[in-house]
C-alpha cells in the first residue's frame, strides 16, 4: 500500500511538471535579448492604431489649404479684373484728352520706298511707330532706328500681341528720294516703310506731329545737317497718337511701354 502511494505521487508530480513548465516565456525572451527592437515594434503597433485619427486631420488640413487657395485666387481674379477695369477707363481718359491735342490728328499724302502712294488711312487698324529724320544723318537717326527695329522684333517674339508697323517719314525729301529711301532702310527692320514727297506734303506731315526740322548751312561739297526733332511716336489703330519716346528711353523703357498701351487699349 504504502508503494502504491509512492507511485501515485510520484505520477502526480510528474503531471504537474508537464502542465506547468519553468521556462520563460517567448515575450520575455526577446524583451530580455532585444529589448531597443521590441520597444520600436510596440511603438509601431501603438502608431498604427491612431493612424485613423491622423490621416482625419490630414483630410482637414487639405481642405483648408484647398478652401484657402480659392478664396486667395478669387480675390486675386477680382482684384485684377477691377484694376484692368480701372486701367481702361484711363485710357479711355487719356485718349477723349488726345483728341483735344492738335498732335497727329490730321493725315499725309506720302510716297513710300516702293514709289507707292499712301496716306494715314492705310495704316488704321495697325499699331505704329513713327520716326522722323533723314538718310544722311551722321549717328542720331540710325541708332534711332535700330532701337525702333530692336523693340519691333522684341514686340513680334510674343504671339498674343498684334503686330506694330514701323515708319519712317524723312525731314529731308530734297535729298530722301523713294530711291534713296528704299537702300538705306535696308539696315533695319523688314516691315520698315520709308515714306516722302514734295517738300511741302513732307512739312505738312511734320507739322501734324508738331515736329521741328531745319537744313542747316551747305558745304563745300554741298552737304549739310538737318537740325529736327528726335522723337519716336506711337499710334494707335484708331490713328491717335499715344505716346512718344525720346533719346533717353532704352528700347526695353519702350517695348514695356507698349505692351502696357496694348493690354489697356480701348477701341473708339
Amino acid at each position: 500500500m504504502f508503494g502504491v502511494r509512492c507511485i501515485l505521487s510520484d505520477v502526480s508530480r510528474g503531471l504537474q511538471r508537464c502542465a506547468y513548465p519553468q521556462m520563460p516565456t517567448i515575450g520575455t525572451q526577446l524583451f530580455r535579448f532585444f529589448p531597443h527592437q521590441t520597444q520600436r515594434l510596440a511603438h509601431r503597433r501603438f502608431s498604427q492604431k491612431q493612424n485613423p485619427s491622423t490621416n482625419a486631420a490630414k483630410i482637414k488640413l487639405t481642405s483648408r489649404l484647398l478652401v484657402t487657395v480659392l478664396f486667395g485666387g478669387g480675390l486675386f481674379g477680382a482684384w485684377y479684373y477691377v484694376y484692368l477695369e480701372k486701367q481702361q477707363k484711363l485710357q479711355l481718359q487719356r485718349l477723349n484728352q488726345l483728341k483735344q491735342v492738335a498732335i497727329g490728328q490730321g493725315t499725309f499724302s506720302l510716297v513710300d520706298h516702293n514709289g507707292q502712294h499712301r496716306t494715314k488711312q492705310d495704316f488704321l487698324g495697325r499699331w505704329v511707330l513713327l520716326y522722323f529724320g533723314f538718310t544722311h544723318c551722321p549717328d542720331i537717326c540710325p541708332d534711332e532706328l535700330e532701337k525702333l527695329s530692336t523693340v519691333v522684333s522684341v514686340l513680334d517674339q510674343d504671339p498674343s500681341l498684334p503686330k506694330v508697323q514701323p515708319l519712317f517719314i524723312t525731314v529731308d525729301p530734297e535729298r530722301d528720294t523713294a530711291q534713296e529711301l528704299a537702300v538705306y532702310i535696308k539696315d533695319f527692320h523688314p516691315r520698315l516703310i520709308g515714306l516722302t514727297g514734295t517738300p511741302e506734303e513732307v512739312k505738312h506731315a511734320g507739322r501734324d506731329y508738331r515736329v521741328y526740322a531745319n537744313p542747316g548751312p551747305k558745304d563745300e561739297d554741298g552737304d549739310y545737317i538737318v537740325d529736327h526733332t528726335i522723337l519716336i511716336y506711337l499710334i494707335s489703330p484708331d490713328g491717335l497718337f499715344l505716346d512718344y519716346y525720346n533719346r533717353m528711353k532704352s528700347h526695353e523703357q519702350i517695348t514695356e511701354s507698349i505692351r502696357n498701351h496694348m493690354k489697356t487699349y480701348v477701341r473708339i
